[in-house]
């Protein structure tokens, strides 16, 4: 995943700027910063972008571009909401530019990828599921955790598919077969890291995650 200043053309990565910019801005402005004035909701937020900044750099990959890690963004999501989770992952996807893992150039396009389109599929499957599914702890822990992280994940590789295949970087027919599949297999490592972590959240500290409430997903059940 991590892209590299090279891997696609300057045009690709400045319309990633242009979109990046005034995104991280609408996400600043409207992001509830009153949350992280209580010191341990800070400390939680600050601790998920320490970890994902190790974790997105333990990546694997034979090739520019075609690294694989855990993206984590599931959790953000469902813990702080889409506007602090697409902060705070934009910091992690800084982190690891400024460790080499990932092109400067290639900063906005990587921080749409995994952060911008992570939250997105998060908070559109979590609202989905709300919709159709039943209120019940059961369903929050192994639909909303379990099933959407891995759906994230999987959908995130596939859009990083298409936009190798389409902007030149390698064949889809290369992507399609030896790079892609793996994704599927990283769904499952995806939804046992996003299950388990949401699940001791609830069960342990219930206040720490902004969309599970006690009275819609406890009482009565």
């Amino acid at each position: 995943m991590n892209l590299t200043d090279t891997l696609l053309s300057e045009a690709w990565y400045w319309a990633a700027w242009a979109v990046w910019v005034p995104l991280f801005a609408r996400c600043v402005l409207r992001a509830p910063w009153a949350r992280l004035r209580d010191s341990e909701q800070l400390n939680v937020w600050l601790g998920m972008i320490v970890l994902l900044t190790l974790v997105w750099s333990l990546k694997a990959g034979v090739k520019p571009g075609l690294g694989f890690h855990l993206l984590g963004a599931t959790v953000f999501t469902l813990t702080f909401g889409p506007h602090l989770a697409f902060i705070g992952l934009s910091l992690v996807a800084l982190g690891i530019t400024l460790n080499g893992a990932a092109g400067s150039f290639a900063y906005a396009m990587n921080a749409l990828l995994l952060a911008g389109l992570g939250v997105a599929l998060s908070q559109g499957l979590h609202r989905l599921f709300f919709i159709v599914l039943p209120r019940h702890f059961f369903v929050y822990i192994f639909v909303n955790g379990f099933l959407g992280g891995a759906l994230t994940i999987i959908g995130v590789g596939l859009a990083v598919s298409l936009l190798l295949a389409v902007a030149g970087a390698y064949s889809w027919d290369y992507l399609i077969d030896d790079y892609f599949p793996y994704f599927l297999l990283l769904g499952f490592a995806e939804a046992w890291l996003s299950g388990m972590v949401l699940t001791l959240f609830v069960v342990y500290r219930p206040h720490w995650v902004l969309t599970f409430d006690d009275s819609r997903y406890l009482a009565g059940k």
